[in-house]
């Protein structure tokens, strides 16, 4: 157990393999909590975008290889399972998306598939994996946090590209100057000039922090989600080292009841962050008036 005591332990399972400049002016590895945050902004979590690079890759060539294999008649197992996957995909953006755009489906079925594979390796036991990098750099104490999602950074590097996309799209379809009239006009108006010029900083204020929130909520709650299941795993894992049986037996039950509903978590939050990105984008699809 690191650092000998369960809060040791707890703290080094959920502190990232930080790379940055050190104080002497060196670039590193920072090999401790304090040190990774004295690395400050341009320090870079080598574990989480590792992780987020490969799944990624994992993503695009499973799917290549279902469409170099795919045939008109009796598809195999690969083909099968990704076609249900692109309809059901297709089928909700049909549902909530209202514009033309051949961007968003794409977009959906990428967002999914990525956040799913990305928050699916927390089902892996909790100590594999760090326990591997370990003997991989020859470094015990070495800090290795498997679980992209559980990164703060990486959900909100995903929901500032969603935002993006929104901030364009808004542009693009209703143009500077009603993009601009949506967030001073609305949600208050009147017929009186004067009056509507009064009312500008309250609506924009409104509408600002209206527009703000869609990056911060899909970044919160999809980390929120998987910080909390990955905390618990944590926790059920220190039972395993009381060096009791029947604690032990507890645990084993305890982690089985936990995975098995943790994978309706991870593939609910891969879910609820592409259906908000698909709502986001269609209302800015929309044509003010």
């Amino acid at each position: 157990m690191a650092a000998g005591t369960t809060s040791g332990y707890i703290q080094h399972h959920l502190q990232n393999l930080t790379f940055g400049r050190l104080q002497n002016g060196d670039w590193g590895f920072a090999h401790s909590a304090e040190q990774a945050k004295e690395m400050g902004f341009w320090a870079f979590h080598v574990d989480t975008l590792g992780w987020s690079v490969a799944l990624g890759l994992l993503f695009l060539l499973v799917f290549r290889m279902a469409a170099r294999k795919v045939t008109s008649g009796q598809p195999g197992a690969l083909q099968n399972f990704v076609e249900v996957l692109v309809e059901f995909v297709d089928t909700s953006v049909k549902d909530t998306f209202h514009g033309r755009n051949p961007l968003i489906a794409p977009l959906a079925l990428t967002i999914f598939v990525w956040i799913f594979l990305m928050n699916a390796i927390d089902l892996i036991p909790v100590d594999w994996l760090p326990h591997l990098a370990a003997k991989l750099s020859g470094n015990e104490h070495i800090a290795f946090r498997a679980v992209p999602t559980t990164d703060p950074n990486a959900t909100l590097g995903m929901s500032l590209s969603v935002f993006a996309l929104i901030l364009f799209y808004g542009i693009k379809v209703k143009g500077i100057k009603g993009f601009l009239g949506e967030l001073t006009l609305h949600p208050f108006s009147s017929k009186n000039l004067g009056v509507q010029i009064l009312l500008i900083p309250v609506n924009f204020l409104l509408e600002f922090v209206t527009l703000i929130a869609k990056p911060i909520s899909l970044a919160l709650r999809l980390f929120g989600n998987m910080y909390a299941g990955e905390l618990v795993f944590i926790l059920i894992a220190v039972m395993f080292s009381a060096g009791m049986l029947w604690l032990s037996a507890l645990g084993v039950a305890l982690q089985w009841a936990w995975a098995v509903f943790h994978i309706l978590i991870i593939t609910l939050q891969a879910f609820i962050f592409m259906m908000l990105t698909i709502v986001y984008l269609s209302m800015v699809h929309e044509d003010c008036h």
